[in-house]
């Protein structure tokens, strides 16, 4: 299980939307793993993607025929990674070159999604090494796109007919060090590009010019000062239990100190509770958008990267929460909690189409972070708890 994580580490899985390659040779190493483990069935759903070198976005199934085909259990995984970011975070080891140390491996995409990668297809190993037969079909999808909006991903498979009403589904996207949370529900989500347009000019001669770089920090700052103000319930049942408004990447401007750029961009990453609309929190920031056009005389283009509205809460007493419960009272004498997150993960699609979708496995949460890592143990449980969900 450590080897197989460290193959898929090595291979930077990075999107095209961050200037990467794709997930295109990580499937083909995922692959030579799954022809190991004497699937009943493997199949490719690539999707087609001119922005990458294969030109394919590779999303993959693999079957361990159960008893019925009633209630096929799923898990679904994706192949996909954010950048490394700055290298010089990175202390342990370099983001690509996997280290074990302490217990854990190194590397970016460890935790996030690599370990559950690892778990879930360790879990059909164990069933077929031992020859036995699920009481249902335990099902594995290992997908792309994830990190950027699930297009040439889940959505794809579900767009194939892959999935049916009937199944259940655990997406191991999010969890908690201990493995005692499920989640049921996530937040909306908003992503948002802003781009001011100004006057380039001499950093000594800004009479002749407008400054977008001032513009548009102080746009950013009143959208986050508004969004704040005018959304702040608190929900206990997800945790974060607050909407978020978070202002994250900064586009280059210009190459020298002395240019006033005539450009600026600014994104946000926003995670809304239910409760919101989503349209009336678009509305309010095209208001601010518009007032500092008029006040400044700049140009602002505002565009939404991605919209994600929340699915209707999952129910806590589904047959796959109940089932996934078992499983880990059985595997690991936990009794676990349910509620929402923030984050988003692929269940909130199923959700849309009422497929059963619950969202859980074991981390220390800290993906997206430089020294990025998987506890081995964790890798280990979670199989378990994979393999069981398709025999109790």
């Amino acid at each position: 299980m450590v080897n197989a994580l460290i193959q898929l580490i090595r291979v930077q899985a990075v999107g095209p939307e961050s200037d990467g390659h794709g997930e295109f040779k990580k499937a083909e190493v995922l692959m030579q793993y799954l022809a190991e483990t004497s699937f009943d069935r493997i199949e490719r759903f690539d999707a087609e993607d001119p922005r990458v070198p294969s030109k394919k976005r590779p999303n993959i199934v693999a079957y361990v025929d159960g008893k019925s085909d009633t209630n096929r259990i799923w898990v679904v995984t994706h192949l996909d990674v954010v950048p490394a970011g700055e290298d010089a975070l990175w202390k342990v080891t370099k983001p690509f070159v996997p280290k074990v140390k302490n217990g854990c491996i190194f590397g970016r995409g460890s935790e996030d999604n690599g370990q559950s990668v690892v778990a879930a297809l360790y879990a059909a190993k164990a069933l077929k090494t031992l020859g036995l037969k699920p009481n249902r079909t335990f099902a594995l999808a290992f997908v792309s796109d994830e990190e950027q909006g699930s297009t040439k991903g889940i959505l794809h498979l579900l767009a194939k007919g892959v999935f049916r009403k009937d199944d259940w589904v655990v997406v191991p996207d999010h969890g908690t060090p201990l493995g005692d949370f499920i989640e049921i529900a996530e937040k909306s989500i908003l992503w948002l590009k802003i781009t001011t347009f100004g006057i380039q000019a001499h950093g000594s001669l800004p009479n002749k010019g407008l400054n977008a770089h001032r513009v548009g920090m102080q746009v950013a700052l009143a959208l986050d000062e508004m969004l704040h103000q005018n959304y702040n319930a608190v929900d206990e049942y997800f945790s974060p239990p607050n909407s978020t408004f978070e202002p994250t990447r900064k586009d280059k401007n210009m190459d020298a100190v002395n240019i006033i750029p005539g450009e600026d961009t600014v994104y946000f990453d926003c995670r809304i509770l239910p409760r919101y609309d989503v349209d009336q929190v678009l509305a309010d920031i095209k208001q601010v958008v518009t007032e500092f056009e008029k006040k400044t005389g700049t140009k602002i283009l505002l565009e939404v990267l991605q919209r994600q509205v929340s699915p209707a809460l999952a129910d806590g007493k589904a047959e796959i929460v109940t089932l996934l419960k078992k499983a880990l009272k059985v595997a690991r004498g936990i009794d676990a909690t349910i509620g929402g997150v923030g984050g988003g993960t692929c269940a909130a699609f199923f959700r849309q189409v009422g497929i059963p979708a619950v969202v859980w496995c074991t981390i220390d949460e800290v993906p997206h972070s430089p020294d990025e890592y998987a506890r081995i143990a964790n890798i280990v449980a979670d199989a378990k708890v994979f393999a069981l969900l398709s025999v109790i």
